[in-house]
């Protein structure tokens, strides 16, 4: 009979650990469920934005409450990279108008914006940024700007390094995306 009893105590056990184990993952699961549900809210928050969808997304890119506000100069971004680079003086154009929207020395917001004139977003950055715009100027959480002045702004740094003599400054390429930001933002085809 003691053979039967320590093999019932070891089976037992054995079950014991099997769902200790599954409990264990059953709160970590929900544990990462009210994690990620915290940080939607808080992205919400920040970004003036309550669709779900649309704070799924922004997360998906890698938009945190402290970098969203970093969302309205990706097209002034992908203006800047047109060409393969960013210029000096698209650099200091895209900077004055990161402190123009409250984007400070040194924060998380500024250090991302740093890195993306220095290694270029990913493509995924430019092609979903247009809507996600469009979703913020769409609720008014940002206040004091409108797709005519993203749309001015791009211009403005795609102008500012190019040409010579002030012939060309913008080319086709440029305008291109130009006009494909403008209906992005705009909220219509191209």
């Amino acid at each position: 009979m003691p053979d039967r009893d320590v093999i019932a105590e070891r089976g037992r056990s054995l079950e014991d650990d099997y769902f200790r184990k599954k409990d264990r993952e059953l709160v970590e699961k929900l544990q990462r469920a009210a994690t990620a549900e915290q940080a939607r809210t808080d992205l919400g928050r920040a970004a003036g934005l309550s669709d779900p969808a649309v704070l799924q997304e922004l997360l998906d890119l890698g938009f945190t409450p402290d970098t969203v506000g970093l969302l309205p100069i990706v097209p002034i971004l992908q203006m800047a990279w047109a060409e393969g680079g960013i210029t000096s003086a698209e650099r200091e154009l895209i900077v004055r108008f990161a402190r123009s929207r409250g984007i400070g020395a040194g924060g998380a917001a500024d250090q991302q914006l740093t890195a993306w004139m220095t290694d270029r977003p990913s493509e995924a950055v430019f092609a979903r940024a247009g809507r996600l715009i469009r979703a913020m100027l769409d609720s008014g959480s940002a206040p004091g700007l409108d797709a005519e002045d993203l749309v001015k702004y791009c211009e403005s740094i795609a102008s500012a390094s190019g040409g010579v003599f002030g012939i060309g400054r913008i080319s086709a390429e440029e305008r291109t995306l130009l006009a494909g930001i403008a209906a992005d933002l705009k909220g219509r085809n191209s």
